[in-house]
């Protein structure tokens, strides 16, 4: 490596782009595209700087493994930044495994910590926790240490185990401090936060009061019975039904839990849970038939008694509690992958949320409208963006946030 390209490196690895790029901007071999390509993507080029990387790759020799797997895996990142999540992961683990061979650790880490972010935007919690704690992030640059803390620290959020959290963000705070990389620490202050912003909402008779993510994780440990309008389901201590793919059912817990401990109309439920306007004897047999399968699946949680005018819910635990996302809509999740601040893919969207393209297009066509996301580039270049919400944090709203079952 000559000195030039050396330079290049560090002005990269203090995070001054700009720095790096008036040292190679002129030359165009392998190494020199490959720090281009780097440093563009910092600098939020993402398209350009995967086309240098991509071309780097190819510039360097058969007995230059070391140097195309670097390049594999900042073509990766800029993948994630991009938010294109449809590609196979295998290519990043293979490089990886080769960095670390070579005796590349630090690469090999960051490699790692990727794959590990890819799912945590795909909302696969239970997967990310495994990968991550395979990482020995002992003894490396502070720059790698923060990314690595503030990955432990999101996964930590997206399972409500604040105090885990907390001291993961504080050890990336420090860490971002000691590397001096302006956006790492950025992201160190935004990540804090979030913990102090409303996560959601508790409903209750005449009224609602805003949460912080440490006052849900309070609630649900509370041993109340809480009907979760984030995650669609219900939980009671450790216990946790989801009624995601059961509506009619959802609909009918979360209406018995707002009057609790008042009962509810049948007029009231059958509105409700079937959108009718006017009830009949068809509407009122069906109404029986689900308040029994709702009765039956929540049995351990809760009793589901009539009454003269309609049906109550009778807790096991202390009371019934309504907990509602801090934005109301079906699009919620859209709404909070897309305040990210990225440039989202319908396919990456529809990935993330588990859903149709055509679901996840027809539902951003809705929010374009009421100009709520706008769009840019166009056919398969089409990309969806969104203001960020800076007064609430969308914890709650991501995918499978909450992993009870």
């Amino acid at each position: 490596m000559d000195s030039i390209i050396a330079a290049s490196a560090r002005a990269l690895a203090a995070g001054d782009a700009l720095g790096a790029l008036k040292r190679v901007a002129l030359r165009n071999d392998p190494s020199a595209l490959a720090l281009r390509g780097i440093a563009m993507a910092q600098l939020g080029e993402h398209p350009r700087a995967r086309a240098l990387l991509r071309q780097a790759a190819r510039g360097f020799g058969a007995h230059e493994e070391l140097a195309r797997a670097r390049c594999v895996v900042a073509e990766a990142e800029v993948a994630l930044a991009m938010r294109e999540l449809g590609a196979a992961p295998r290519s990043l683990s293979a490089a990886a495994a080769t960095l670390e061979a070579r005796g590349d650790r630090a690469n090999a880490l960051h490699a790692r910590l990727i794959a590990v972010r890819r799912l945590l935007l795909l909302g696969r919690i239970h997967e990310a926790e495994i990968a991550l704690a395979k990482l020995d992030a002992r003894g490396l640059p502070p720059s790698l240490a923060a990314v690595a803390e503030l990955t432990a620290a999101e996964l930590a959020l997206r399972s409500l185990r604040i105090g885990p959290a907390q001291a993961a963000l504080a050890r990336a705070h420090e860490a971002a401090d000691r590397a001096g990389v302006p956006a790492l620490q950025a992201e160190a202050a935004e990540a804090r936060a979030a913990l102090a912003r409303p996560a959601a909402r508790r409903l209750f008779a005449g009224g609602e009061q805003a949460l912080r993510l440490d006052e849900v994780a309070a609630l649900l440990d509370s041993g109340a019975l809480v009907v979760d309008a984030c995650r669609r389901g219900l939980r009671c201590g450790p216990t946790w039904r989801p009624l995601i793919h059961r509506p009619v059912l959802f609909a009918l817990a979360r209406a018995l839990a707002e009057a609790w401990p008042d009962d509810v109309d049948r007029h009231a439920l059958i509105a409700r849970a079937f959108g009718a306007r006017r009830s009949n004897e068809s509407h009122r047999a069906r109404l029986r038939v689900e308040i029994g399968r709702l009765r039956s699946l929540i049995i351990t949680l809760a009793h589901i008694e009539a009454t003269p005018r309609g049906f109550v819910i009778r807790p096991r635990g202390a009371g019934t509690v309504v907990l509602a996302p801090p934005i109301d809509g079906d699009q919620a999740s859209l709404l909070a992958l897309l305040s990210d601040g990225e440039a989202w893919s319908t396919s990456a969207l529809a990935l993330a949320l588990e859903a149709s393209q055509r679901t996840v297009q027809r539902a951003l066509v809705e929010l374009e409208t009421g100009g709520q996301v706008r769009s840019i580039g166009r056919a398969r270049a089409r990309r969806w963006l969104s203001p960020p919400l800076t007064s609430i944090t969308t914890i709650l709203l991501l995918p499978t946030a909450l992993p009870f079952e």
